[in-house]
């Protein structure tokens, strides 16, 4: 055989060179795996990750003044609010022929929510002034400024004026702005007054509290796991039913029962006042405020340390502790030097798990903090149920995952995510 056959490429069965063979088979089974787990990805994206992105993009959205006020937008452009002067009549005109559509449409008191948001008393005017505007035949009926003026006092008020033409574009750093104490004004960036100033206060309480929740039940947490891994097995299973037994309780239930339990008449100031601790006329307050959050929320979320810790110390050879303790280590020694930096993995894994779900809670502080124990997620779901300040809600909601992603990147570089794992 020749230098020249001898050196060719391996062909395969069907001619074609054996490395772009193994190269299409290759392909072939990736996109088979592709195409199975392919129904996943469309339901994810569709029911977890347009919505979200959806929701969040009403942060900056602001289309609303733009698109039901076209035509005085664009006439307000050329308003120098400085002079102090209410705007000309082709304003007021432009004004007339967008609130008849509005109206119509019924599309105007929506407007008013929105610009009530920056200056209370819009949504009023707008509600108030719909009601005559009906009637209205521009531009035919005019002229309109005198009919505005006439209508409500509102429209005779330049900061009224000031706020539409500040939030006429059609996104806004505004929601952004009031999601952090502050508030886009026509003379710039301003702090809210401070009776309105507690969002950065629910920031930074959301925080404190869920990192303090971490730490309960990472101290409560370990010697539960410890004694799981080390029981025996029987001992262990009967055990662990108990770890798992407030899974197969509601939410709703739990909160409440603790609720009962914390009250200043509950079962827990009852056993107090009953062994003499606490003086009947002085019971404890231990419910509507942070320690109620703290209590109810570390007995919820201590399940989901447990079970981390525990599945990693499974993995553990004991025989490491025998060869510390034969070679002269005491029993503290042991544990601290051998047994407990095998578990940090463990520790970890449920502390991420404990502070994402903590950070996200709003039933159980909204039933047991009152108004001292809330966490910036019970002031998202009131915007977005009761208010209906979605485009707030949704600032704050970015502003909590960056909040979030920032500390896990953190966690990252000081700890490593690498070294996390569930067993």
């Amino acid at each position: 055989m020749s230098d020249a056959t001898q050196s060719g490429p391996v062909l395969a069965a069907d001619g074609t060179p054996l490395k772009r063979s193994l190269a299409r088979a290759l392909r072939v089974q990736k996109i088979r795996a592709l195409m199975l787990i392919a129904p996943l990805l469309i339901f994810v994206f569709l029911s977890f990750i347009v919505p979200i992105v959806s929701m969040l993009s009403r942060s900056v959205d602001n289309e609303i003044v733009s698109r039901t006020l076209p035509n005085a937008v664009t006439a307000l452009a050329s308003w120098d609010s400085s002079t102090g002067a209410l705007p000309d009549e082709s304003v007021y005109a432009a004004l007339a022929l967008d609130m008849k559509k509005a109206v119509d449409a019924k599309d105007h008191t929506k407007l008013g929510t929105r610009l009530n948001y920056e200056k209370t008393g819009i949504a009023s005017m707008f509600r108030k002034s719909g009601r005559a505007i009906k009637k209205w035949d521009p531009p035919n009926d005019g002229p309109y400024k005198q009919k505005f003026l006439d209508l409500h006092d509102g429209w005779g008020d330049i900061e009224v004026w000031k706020t539409i033409q500040t939030h006429s574009s059609a996104t806004t750093a505004g929601y952004f702005l009031n999601a952090i104490d502050m508030q886009k004004t026509p003379e710039g960036i301003q702090a809210q007054p401070e009776d309105k100033q507690i969002l950065i206060k629910l920031f930074i309480r959301t925080l404190i509290m869920s990192l303090t929740i971490m730490g309960f039940c990472v101290l409560l947490g370990y010697p539960v796991a410890w004694i799981l891994a080390n029981l025996p097995a029987r001992k262990a299973n009967v055990l662990m039913i108990l770890v798992l037994l407030p899974f197969w309780t509601s939410l709703l239930v739990r909160t409440s029962a603790w609720k009962v339990m914390l009250q200043q008449q509950g079962v827990i100031n009852d056993v107090l006042v009953w062994l003499g601790l606490v003086d009947d006329a002085n019971r404890l307050i231990m419910i509507n405020n942070q320690f109620g959050t703290i209590t109810a929320m570390t007995h919820i979320l201590l399940p989901f340390m447990i079970l981390p810790m525990y599945s990693v110390m499974q993995t553990i050879n004991p025989t490491y502790l025998r060869a510390a303790k034969s070679l002269g280590a005491t029993n503290w020694t042991a544990f601290w030097r051998v047994y407990f930096p095998q578990t940090i993995p463990g520790i970890g894994a449920g502390s991420i798990l404990v502070f994402i779900l903590s950070i996200g809670y709003y039933i159980t502080p909204e039933i047991v903090g009152g108004t001292k124990g809330v966490f910036i997620s019970n002031r998202i779901a009131y915007h977005i149920s009761s208010s209906l300040n979605w485009g707030l809600a949704a600032a704050l909601g970015t502003i909590l995952l960056g909040v979030v992603l920032l500390l896990y990147w953190c966690y990252d570089k000081i700890v490593g995510i690498d070294n996390v794992k569930l067993g």
